[in-house]
This record gives structure tokens, C-alpha cells and sequence, in this order.
């Protein structure tokens, strides 16, 4: 007769329980029981942080299914202090936190958790495409103390972007070429246009539809999938920083410190013609035009960029909003490995961000 197993503690800490962290806990809530059964654990979410409060629960944790009227009551005053202080007091238990923000100030807590036995699970790229001592210090901390720091929501959201990375690198491939399209937002833009819609058109459809930052300018300069790209440089070993990478903006530079967004968006029809001119001159060519990130691992340099791609191409052939990456290795040298499918939206990125707190709660001898 199999002996008995009690179940693990797990507690868990929410910081920024907005689209993204509210989507994680209404995913959790759906597979905690199967859960409990399948991994032998006990898994509570016992602390919730947003801008303008701070709920701090029992080792029982909160209902995951009233969570939000608590939020709302008000808790206390939000302090990352008193929030990290207060995993002091669970013992004999795995803690983990969960920053879903999007903010810098958020990751210059992690090197902390990580040295105090918290685990670190997040979608944000702020640190890992930031200033690279920083980026280096919290390797660190997560390799001296044993914990886990992981991040595949930051690059594609749900998709299996940076363990597929991680394991072509662990299993000894050599990596030599990365490109892909990374931007829902500009995957979408250059998706639709050239259907009889101009590019001020499209961008006006995409900022409606939500695809864009309110300010479309923070999409169009180019800076998130450098960004991304950052983060996969440094994965393969490159000390890349942000100045280090070509990024070509598609902000017309006389609309670059244009007061609001909506005075941006009125003049933007006036620069149509510039971007029309490229479209043309790509379909005379038989191309179209893809806004693109691409790591030259043999030279050591990254770039974003908009190019050219054949019509037969599978950048050419994407839908909607979709994210595209291909890994060309040494084993994948003919034809490049490729992921492919929704790289933007809540419900995905989610998704990524549980499946990094299901890896880290297996790595942790879980069954």
C-alpha cells in the first residue's frame, strides 16, 4: 500500500491584479482543485497588490472567487515593503511572487525576493531588457540562493518562445540566426495595410480595436520588440543594451514630440505617401512590407527594422495579430525552426505566465 503524501504548501503574491494578473487568478481558480490533486499542493494566494491598495491574507489565502470585493473595500495602503515583509511570516511553506505590472519600479525588488527564498515569475520586460547590471544581479541572486527567476510571458506571451530557446542552447545546438515579428500591434498594422487602406487608416483601426498603446507612437517607435529582442540576445549570451541596438522608428520624425496622441493621429495622414511609396515599391518586387527583429548571432549585432519579405515567405502569411519566430541553428540550419501563433492579449499571456508558475512549482520536486 502507497504511502501517504501531504500536500505541499504553495503561497502565492499577486503585484498588479489588473487585465493580466485578474485573467492569472480567474485561470488559477478554474484548475486549483485538479491541481491540488495532480501535484500534490496546497496553493494559496495570500497577498494582492495594485497601485491604490493591498490585501494581505492568511496562510488560507483569499477567495479566489471574491477577491476583488476585497480589493475594492480597500485593504491598506499599498507598500512593496510591507508586502515583501510580510512573506517573513510564512515558514515551512514555497513562496512566489507574481509581478504582472509593467512598471520599473516593481523589478528592483526581485534581486531582494529572490536572495530571501521567493521565487519570481513574470511577464514584464522592463527587467530583463534593462540596464544590464541589473539584469545581471538578479541572475545572480536567483543562482546563489536557489530560486527561480522565470519570464516567458515577456516575449511572445503564451508562446513557448524562451524555453525553446533555452532548450536548443542546454542541449548543446549552436544558434546563429534569430528573426521574427514580435509586435501584435505592428503585426496587425502591416497585416491590413495595402488592402485599399492607408497606413494612418490602419493605424486609426488598430487604435481603436485596442491593439495599440493610447499613444500608438510607444508601438510605432519600435521600442518593445527591441526589447524582446534584448531579451533573447541575452539569453544566448550577448551583453546587448538598448543603445547597442538599430531600431528603425516608424514615428515621422517632425511627429515625434507632437503634444498628444490625438494631435498625432490628425497629422499622421500627412506622411501617408512616405510609407505608401514603400509598400509599392515592395509589391513591385513581389514582397510586403514586415516590421521585424532579427539577432545576428555570428556578427553580434541586433536590429528592428521594417524589410522587405518575399510573398512566400511565413512573415508574409501571417493573420491579424499574430507572432512569428524562427530560430536558425546549427541542427535547424535548411530550415529554420518557426513558432508561430497569438503573441498579445490577456488571456495568452496569462496562460504563459501559469505555465512558468507550474514549471517552478515542478522544479521545486513537486511530482
Amino acid at each position: 500500500m502507497a504511502a501517504h503524501r501531504s500536500k505541499t504548501p504553495v503561497v502565492i503574491g499577486i503585484v498588479g491584479p489588473g487585465l493580466i494578473g485578474s485573467t492569472l487568478i480567474k485561470q488559477l481558480s478554474a484548475q486549483a482543485r485538479a491541481l491540488q490533486n495532480s501535484l500534490l499542493i496546497d496553493l494559496h494566494i495570500v497577498a494582492i497588490i495594485s497601485s491604490r491598495a493591498m490585501y494581505l491574507y492568511n496562510q488560507k489565502g483569499c477567495d479566489l472567487e471574491t477577491w476583488q470585493t476585497d480589493m475594492a473595500m480597500g485593504g491598506e495602503p499599498p507598500s512593496l515593503d510591507a508586502f515583501t515583509d510580510f512573506f517573513k511570516g510564512f515558514s515551512n511553506c514555497h513562496k512566489i511572487i507574481v509581478d504582472c505590472t509593467a512598471t520599473s519600479l516593481v523589478p528592483s525588488y526581485y534581486a531582494r525576493w529572490l536572495s530571501t527564498g521567493i521565487h519570481v515569475v513574470t511577464p514584464n520586460k522592463k527587467l530583463s531588457s534593462g540596464p544590464l547590471d541589473e539584469w545581471t544581479k538578479v541572475r545572480t541572486a536567483s543562482r546563489d540562493h536557489g530560486t527561480h527567476f522565470m519570464y516567458e510571458g515577456t516575449v511572445g506571451a503564451g508562446l513557448p518562445v524562451i524555453s525553446t530557446l533555452n532548450n536548443l542552447l542546454d542541449t548543446g545546438d549552436e544558434l546563429m540566426h534569430i528573426e521574427g515579428i514580435l509586435s501584435g500591434t505592428l503585426s496587425f498594422i502591416f497585416n491590413s495595410f495595402g488592402a485599399g487602406k492607408t497606413f494612418s487608416q490602419v493605424v486609426a483601426d488598430a487604435k481603436a480595436k485596442g491593439f495599440t498603446e493610447p499613444d500608438p507612437r510607444e508601438d510605432l517607435a519600435g521600442t518593445d520588440v527591441a526589447r524582446k529582442m534584448i531579451i533573447l540576445g541575452r539569453e544566448c549570451g550577448l551583453a546587448v543594451e538598448m543603445r547597442q541596438v538599430h531600431v528603425q522608428s516608424l514615428v515621422p520624425p517632425q511627429l515625434a514630440d507632437t503634444q498628444s496622441a490625438d494631435d498625432f493621429m490628425a497629422q499622421l495622414p500627412q506622411y501617408d505617401s512616405t510609407m505608401q511609396g514603400q509598400a509599392q515599391a515592395a509589391a513591385a518586387q513581389g514582397m510586403a512590407l514586415r516590421y521585424v527583429g532579427s539577432l545576428d548571432l555570428i556578427n553580434r549585432k541586433c536590429r528592428v527594422e521594417l524589410k522587405q519579405v518575399p510573398l512566400a515567405h511565413p512573415f508574409a502569411s501571417l493573420d491579424g495579430s499574430d507572432n512569428i519566430i524562427s530560430f536558425k541553428t546549427q541542427r535547424y540550419n535548411e530550415q529554420p525552426l518557426v513558432i508561430r501563433g497569438p503573441g498579445a492579449g490577456a488571456e495568452v499571456t496569462a496562460a504563459g505566465v501559469f505555465g512558468d508558475l507550474l514549471h517552478v512549482i515542478k522544479m521545486l520536486g513537486m511530482p
